[in-house]
């Protein structure tokens, strides 16, 4: 299933991310494309708040992940940004097999830079800019 939604603004995109965010449940790995710039950081962001994290979003760029806990029954998201990962190898130095699991919900940013190392993605994010919009595709694997 794939549907595409236009977003104006960074408020807009929250919006679109909150209705977004309900899709996502534990066992989940979202796939986010698009050039820098593009808005993936901000939408994660959106998403974060939509699930109920208040606390500063960063971009992992340096870290290339970021946990997430939102609630008491220890629900994570592990946001990475895989931007400057060089070889994919580089995953298994980060512990990528002990986030992505059953328990916690995965967004990455980058993807294709560890193609064919990452788990197939559930749903997979394109931004793409059109001046100061975005036009956001999201695939969904069929189940």
């Amino acid at each position: 299933m794939s549907k595409t939604v236009y977003v104006n603004n960074e408020s807009e995109m929250f919006e679109f991310a909150k209705h977004f965010a309900k899709k996502l449940k534990p066992g989940i790995t979202v796939y986010l494309y698009g050039d820098l710039g593009a808005g993936k950081t901000t939408f994660v962001r959106g998403i974060l708040r939509a699930m109920g994290y208040q606390a500063s979003v960063k971009s992992p760029t340096f870290t290339i992940v970021e946990p997430y806990q939102l609630d008491a029954d220890g629900v994570m998201i592990y946001h990475f940004d895989l931007y400057r990962i060089n070889d994919p190898e580089e995953l298994d130095f980060i512990g990528i097999r002990d986030y992505v699991t059953a328990e916690h919900i995965c967004l990455i940013e980058w993807p294709e830079k560890a193609q064919g190392y990452l788990p197939l993605a559930d749903i997979t994010c394109y931004i793409d800019v059109d001046g100061s919009k975005r036009i956001i595709r999201i695939d969904e694997k069929s189940k």
